[in-house]
């Protein structure tokens, strides 16, 4: 042996793991040796997911090892950043937010919060420990970005925020599918890894999945039938559906029978959405609509589900109302093959369950929007900043958030940011939100703290439980979410002379919660299931499928008539209108390789074909003089950026696609591998002031462009 050489021998391990990337949860096995992984592959043992991952999984290696994670505290000192201590920067933070409270009152401080913290549930289960030693009421999350609309409706409808139905798959006969691309989101709102052959599934059973969208996604080349749709129209689709239910006499209301209030004030108010006046105005045509509706209505397992081209438009609210009475009024609600509620082991739904959530009992300060469980519409954050007058916000924590590539009219907000008095992040990047930041506070890797899925088990299509320990130790000096959030909370409560005692650790509140959940030992459950005993199963455990439950989950009778919907079908007939000529609609998409803005600093998923180009239809370019491949400029009512097209019979005529979450170029990223690619951020465009004027959640589609060559 050579002078200098040694030889380590270490004892390579297994870790089974949930992905912790998209709402798939998929099961992965991580293979490790020392502190070095050496393969991340699918769980074959794991019941939900049966060895199924999509490349993101693999990317973990390349997120756990990036140089450009931060492991420890900044500050920022001119334009330089300088390391500091976690009780030098809870001291500092405390100092200054109570500072500006002190000098502007409790609201001068707001909350952003992005969609990772759902991955990660001691965020879910310490984030209030933050926020109520702070006090404020200016609070805002990726939530009004997103899913919304899903919420709303299942506190409106059924009682509960929670109480979202999901489709039963894996039973399923008939699936209708309006502005969602489950190949691509591996769900969403809808839990169901492997979908590509859950879907192929109904198929193989004899049934059919139909797809309405304005592109022709991932999704829709396996369906059945494919439909274009006029971007913003759907809510014309689902009411001449729930019409033609309704005209011939085809209503079934199955297991909900007795449990319903308002059933013919909705017949009343559907009768004038014709399927003509529905072809109009979406492009499809009246006689697919009946059909459509008619199969929902008299097959045995249908389910109508609709995602993010459905929840991000101006009528995002009462197009998730309306798919709830589609499958309601068709016998497909609380049915095998319909849609039911999933029975999780932790956070399940039953009358009195905490957490329901409230509406509009306050408004925001500038544009009077309302609030939904504590939260107001994130396209209100901006000018909360921005406007001066007792309440502005002027102090600013955002955690595992970037609003500046993810929120409408990104540049506005980004002048909302650099205004700031002071402004601290939770997050473990510099990236375009945190690089106006104070202060950033790295928590570890994922893979450094235990595991579960709290939210996503709510959504499965399958009642399955998991819990993963850490992969590795985290290293010394370092802390997790939840210990950041309570040493923010110790120092402000100190320093504003309150009292603090922070809640037990989140796995203590997990084995609570487990525990005296339906299977729990506390509730004398038959499985006696307490959080020790499922670490015993590192691949999970398999709960069954789907069962029927939803009369017993509900408080009172599902309320159909809403008054806000009522009133908003008003809105609807009003907004009609004729197809016009040469508008432009700007719509998002996604890719399988790509989970909104945080996922592009990995090599394993940016590389392959750019995936950032404008697609745009061949007819559009031509009469615009637009060559494919051309570099062209894209404006909106807000803002304008320059990227390349690419002519695509994939997008019907009248609308572009342009992606999500990229743009990396900005100076002050340390996004290395990200910064490299020269895709643009397509929130520059999207219009802070375009929104569902119900929920306030953003309208991300259906914007209204121009495109041109340039020059």
């Amino acid at each position: 042996m050579s002078s200098g050489e040694t030889i380590v021998s270490e004892l390579r391990k297994t870790h089974y793991r949930s992905c912790h990337l998209c709402e798939a949860i998929c099961g992965i096995a991580i293979e490790t040796e020392g502190d070095r992984i050496v393969s991340i592959k699918g769980d074959k043992d794991d019941p939900f997911s049966r060895g199924h991952i999509c490349p993101k999984a693999t990317a973990i290696q390349d997120l756990y090892t990036d140089p450009d994670r931060l492991t420890k505290p900044i500050r920022r000192v001119g334009d330089e950043w300088q390391e500091i201590s976690w009780d030098e920067a809870f001291e500092l933070v405390a100092e200054k937010m109570v500072a500006i409270q002190d000098v502007n009152g409790p609201n001068s401080i707001g909350f952003f919060a992005g969609n990772p913290g759902v991955h990660n549930y001691g965020t879910m289960t310490h984030g209030s420990e933050l926020r109520r030693a702070i006090g404020t009421d200016n609070h805002f999350s990726a939530t009004s970005l997103d899913q919304l609309p899903h919420m709303l409706v299942g506190h409106l409808m059924y009682g509960h925020q929670y109480l979202v139905p999901v489709a039963d798959i894996d039973h399923t006969n008939f699936m209708l599918i309006i502005g969602g691309n489950p190949l691509a989101s591996n769900g969403s709102m809808m839990t169901v890894p492997d979908v590509k052959n859950r879907l192929k599934g109904i198929q193989d059973r004899g049934g059919k999945f139909v797809v309405i969208d304005p592109r022709r996604t991932e999704t829709a080349a396996i369906a059945d039938e494919h439909h274009f749709i006029r971007p913003g129209s759907d809510a014309f689709l689902l009411m001449a559906m729930i019409q033609t239910v309704f005209a011939e006499d085809l209503v079934n209301l199955g297991p909900m029978a007795g449990h319903i209030d308002g059933l013919e004030a909705v017949r009343a108010a559907a009768e004038g959405f014709t399927p003509e006046l529905a072809a109009e105005q979406t492009g499809i045509s009246a006689d697919v609509i009946r059909d459509l509706a008619r199969t929902m209505a008299t097959t045995e397992g249908a389910a109508a589900y609709g995602r993010m081209g459905v929840s991000t438009q101006v009528f995002g609210t009462l197009c998730q109302w309306a798919i709830q009475v589609l499958n309601i009024i068709t016998g497909n609600m609380d049915v095998p093959g319909g849609i039911m509620v999933p029975t999780p082991a932790f956070g399940n739904v039953t009358p009195g369950t905490r957490g329901a959530g409230y509406f509009a009992t306050k408004q925001s300060r500038v544009s009077g929007l309302p609030i939904f469980s504590g939260e107001f519409p994130a396209v209100a954050l901006a000018e909360e900043i921005n406007t001066p007058g007792e309440g502005q916000i002027k102090g600013l924590f955002t955690i595992a958030a970037n609003p500046a590539l993810s929120a409408p009219n990104g540049g506005e907000l980004n002048k909302a940011f650099e205004g700031l008095d002071f402004m601290v992040s939770i997050d473990l990047y510099l990236n375009e939100t945190t690089r106006f930041a104070d202060v950033i506070l790295p928590p570890t890797s994922p893979l450094e703290h235990d595991h579960y899925d709290i939210s996503f088990n709510r959504l499965a299509v399958r009642n399955i439980t998991r819990y993963n320990a850490p992969v590795f130790d985290p290293p010394a000096g370092t802390k997790h979410d939840w210990e950041i959030m309570i040493g923010l909370a110790a120092a402000i409560a100190k320093r504003k002379g309150q009292d603090y005692k922070p809640q037990p650790a989140p796995h203590v509140l997990l084995d609570q919660g487990i525990q005296y959940g339906p299977y729990g030992k506390a509730t004398g459950a038959a499985m006696e299931l307490t959080l020790e005993k499922l670490k015993d199963h590192p691949h999970g455990i398999d709960l069954g499928p789907l069962q029927p439950s939803m009369p017993e989950r509900l408080s009172g009778p599902a309320k159909l008539d809403l008054d806000l919907m009522l009133d908003d079908l008003k809105r609807l007939m009003d907004s009609r209108q004729a197809l016009k000529d040469g508008e432009l609609l700007l719509i998002g998409r996604r890719h399988v390789r790509s989970n909104n803005s945080w996922m592009h600093n990995s090599t394993r998923l940016i590389k392959g074909p750019a995936r950032w180009h404008l697609m745009m239809h061949p007819s559009d370019m031509a009469a615009r003089d637009i060559k494919d491949g051309a570099r062209v400029g894209i404006a909106s009512r807000v803002g304008e950026v320059e990227t390349l097209v690419v002519a695509s019979e994939d997008v019907m005529p009248g609308v572009v696609s342009l992606p999500h979450g990229w743009g990396h170029q900005t100076k002050g990223v340390k996004l290395a591998v990200a910064s490299e690619q020269e895709g643009v951020n397509c929130n520059i465009l999207t219009d802070d002031k375009l929104f569902d004027p119900v929920s306030g959640n953003a309208a991300l589609n259906g914007v209204p462009v121009t495109v041109r060559q340039c020059a």
